[in-house]
């Protein structure tokens, strides 16, 4: 018998900052424990480099991740919807978990403004992990 993962879609309107730093940590933290996907009500055509310094220096590298356009399917097969400053653009389905995490938009900044962003978005993760583990 297999064990499902819980899932967790990360949600932003570029997908190219906190979406995708988000992602990143949990990939990182949950070590294949958790499934992981992110996308953007409005993608943006590449992650904002700024993010992707930001993680590379505590060793997470998601260079090769890119903006993915946020779809009903996506929300339909996660167990866990994070919201990042899309408002009401996710679709709803009942049954689903559902969080916003109120955190400054990275785009348009420079790194000592993104550090912040990027440590209060592990903390959060941290968090979410260890509930979803203990699921």
């Amino acid at each position: 018998m297999t064990e499902q993962k819980p899932s967790v879609l990360f949600v932003c309107v570029h997908n190219a900052g906190r979406s995708q730093m988000a992602a990143g940590w949990l990939r990182h933290l949950s070590a294949g424990r958790i499934e992981v996907q992110s996308a953007g009500s409005m993608p943006a055509e590449q992650i904002n480099p700024v993010a992707v310094a930001a993680m590379r220096e505590v060793g997470v590298d998601i260079t090769a991740e890119h903006p993915k356009v946020l779809t009903p399917e996506a929300v339909e097969v996660s167990d866990v919807v994070v919201t990042m400053g899309c408002g009401d653009a996710c679709p709803f389905f009942p049954g689903k978990r559902y969080e916003d995490w109120k955190l400054d938009d990275p785009a348009g900044q420079g790194i000592e403004a993104v550090r912040p962003i990027r440590d209060s978005i592990r903390i959060r993760v941290e968090a979410l992990i260890a509930e979803l583990i203990a699921w």
